[in-house]
């Protein structure tokens, strides 16, 4: 499993979820398998976990063989349909889900996910879906990809970027990660190529995938499943990520809108664990530089409703 993926914040968020030996827990993101392994080691003979990922290679890559492990190829945003379509109408006892990409998928050059290869400029984490990043590409328009880039890589001279691509693609058609360098090589800064490379990535990863999209939709499904007093633990590693799932916690909504009733009382489905998000320490980003940028937020389920 290390080989396949290092997990991030391993042992804090897994101690977040405060295992019972008997209970019913959901590993949302599977990957390697770490978090589960560790979930599963913290189980009796009658806990259960059900552990999602939409990867191939990920499942393919399992080395877990455990009659408790429930393994389901499929986007974490079904969630609630899994849960009771395995039988646990009474809900859940916890939920972990690590938002990172994989190092396997980031290590591996055809995947398209790193600009550290020369490379189809795919990044599809589902390898059956039908668009990927090469496509968005070709044939969005210019205002399209400024938007993708603005909002969900916040890369400067979003505009400009968008007007290169589309004008490199009128005598090239972008196919791999050097056609995209020699597309936008006129605005990359000296001095931070790498970083500003990393933005742009980011944000096609994210509209290839819909991450933001399935992970609104996996927060709600995951309120829906889990019991009252039920913990969810989440590791972000962009501040997109990271603020709607502190606009969940706090208002039961991605968008952060506080709901109250005619008392002027809220009537939240979680309750924050963690006022400020738990960070990794020094040593572990010394050990594993792509578990720098993670901060896990830790909520308890309450009586309340979505």
């Amino acid at each position: 499993m290390s080989e396949y993926h290092t997990p991030v914040l391993l042992h804090e968020s897994v101690d977040a979820l405060d295992i019972d030996g008997g209970g019913i827990y959901v590993d949302a993101t599977f990957g390697g398998g770490g978090h589960s392994a560790e979930i599963l080691s913290r189980l009796g003979p009658e806990g259960r976990l059900i552990a999602f990922d939409r990867d191939e290679d990920a499942l393919k890559n399992n080395s877990i063989r455990d009659p408790r492990l429930i393994l389901v190829r499929a986007d974490f945003r079904f969630i609630r349909n899994f849960v009771l379509y395995e039988g646990f109408r009474d809900g859940v006892d916890g939920v972990l889900a690590d938002l990172g990409v994989s190092s396997h998928q980031f290590d591996t050059a055809e995947r398209g996910f790193s600009f550290r290869f020369d490379a189809p400029l795919d990044m599809r984490m589902n390898n059956e879906s039908d668009t990927s990043a090469a496509d968005i590409l070709n044939t969005r328009s210019r205002e399209d990809i400024e938007k993708i880039l603005r909002l969900y890589g916040e890369v400067d001279g979003s505009r400009r970027i968008a007007g290169l691509i589309c004008s490199f693609r009128e005598t090239k058609k972008i196919v791999t990660t050097g056609d995209l360098h020699e597309a936008i090589a006129g605005a990359l800064p000296g001095n931070a190529e790498h970083k500003f490379l990393a933005k742009v990535y980011q944000a096609l990863r994210i509209e290839v995938n819909s991450e933001m999209k399935s992970l609104g939709k996996f927060l709600y499904g995951a309120a829906g499943v889990l019991k009252p007093g039920g913990r969810l633990a989440v590791i972000t590693y962009h501040s997109l990520e990271d603020r709607m799932v502190k606009n969940f916690i706090k208002a039961g909504n991605i968008e952060g809108d506080m709901q109250k009733d005619i008392y002027g009382n809220a009537h939240v489905p979680f309750k924050a664990v963690n006022r400020k998000p738990i960070l990794p320490r020094e040593s572990e980003i010394s050990a594993n530089t792509r578990a720098r940028s993670a901060k896990l937020r830790v909520a308890e389920r309450t009586e309340a409703t979505i």
